[in-house]
């Protein structure tokens, strides 16, 4: 891969995707892109940019090239001092703004092969707040392959390293392929594709009381960080409270989200409306 390649080549996935891949990574994106031009038969990187600009199979390519650009680490109750601090503080605090219409809706955004989605299932049904509520939790990445997987809801043992026996037990059943979610966990999931750049089909999600974004908008650049937490600060609720992953902040991106401080966390929430505590 030439110089001017990687420059354009980086851009054009900056711009589309939001990914960033630093100025010394032009060896890390000829690595991972390699194995596309082999099978489109392009003769070069150059050749492939413009195959992702113009070629009428672009969509469908980028599917591709999203499936070896993305990195999607991810396990059940992954970070589990937040998440403690989502279900014994953030939770209730929901219930209470939200008696009146009995709805909860949460968006796990960026949501890889999803556990997280499960997980935060599991734990707003073991709070029994929400019993006969409407509820939706929904999950969205990138990857077409990663939705598929989480809508299949069946998982091997390296989604459980921080699993207890118990919950396992009690959430998932082991059957052929591996560990199936229970059905009245999957009942209470939605999944979809989705490019957290696309401002117009994020909007048709409608609103939400809790958004998770943990550790995705480190691979984005600041402009694209930018945009992503624009958009979260529209599509919640207000008193709505976002969470990013324990190295993330918004200092430098954002202004208009107050830190809630929890026992064991910081996290951010839009305003409530005047008067609402």
């Amino acid at each position: 891969m030439k110089p001017e390649e990687f420059r354009l080549l980086r851009d054009l996935i900056a711009q589309k995707t939001g990914i960033s891949f630093g100025h010394d990574a032009r060896a890390t994106l000829e690595r991972r892109l390699r194995d596309r031009l082999l099978a489109l038969s392009l003769p070069n990187f150059a050749e492939y940019f413009q195959y992702l600009r113009f070629s009428p199979r672009a969509s469908a390519e980028w599917d591709d090239a999203i499936e070896v650009l993305t990195t999607n680490e991810t396990y059940f109750f992954r970070e589990d001092y937040q998440l403690r601090a989502f279900k014994t503080e953030v939770l209730p605090m929901l219930a209470a703004q939200n008696k009146n219409k009995k709805s909860l809706s949460i968006w796990s955004a960026g949501c890889s092969t999803g556990e997280e989605v499960y997980t935060i299932a599991i734990l707003v049904f073991e709070t029994r707040l929400f019993d006969s509520w409407d509820l939706r939790v929904f999950g969205s990445d990138i990857s077409r392959r990663c939705v598929a997987t989480a809508r299949a809801g069946v998982y091997g043992q390296a989604s459980f390293r921080t699993t207890s026996p118990d919950a396992k037990r009690t959430y998932f059943s082991e059957r052929s392929g591996g560990a199936h979610v229970h059905e009245r966990i999957r009942e209470m999931c939605q999944f979809g594709q989705l490019n957290l750049l696309d401002d117009q089909r994020a909007r048709l999600l409608g609103k939400f009381d809790a958004i998770f974004c943990r550790n995705v908008l480190i691979y984005f650049d600041a402009h694209a960080r930018r945009r992503v937490i624009d958009m979260f600060l529209e599509r919640l609720n207000p008193g709505g409270v976002l969470f990013l992953g324990h190295s993330e902040s918004l200092l430098n991106v954002s202004t208009a989200f107050e830190l809630l401080h929890l026992k064991e966390d910081l996290v951010y929430r839009k305003p409530p409306r005047t008067g609402v505590p």
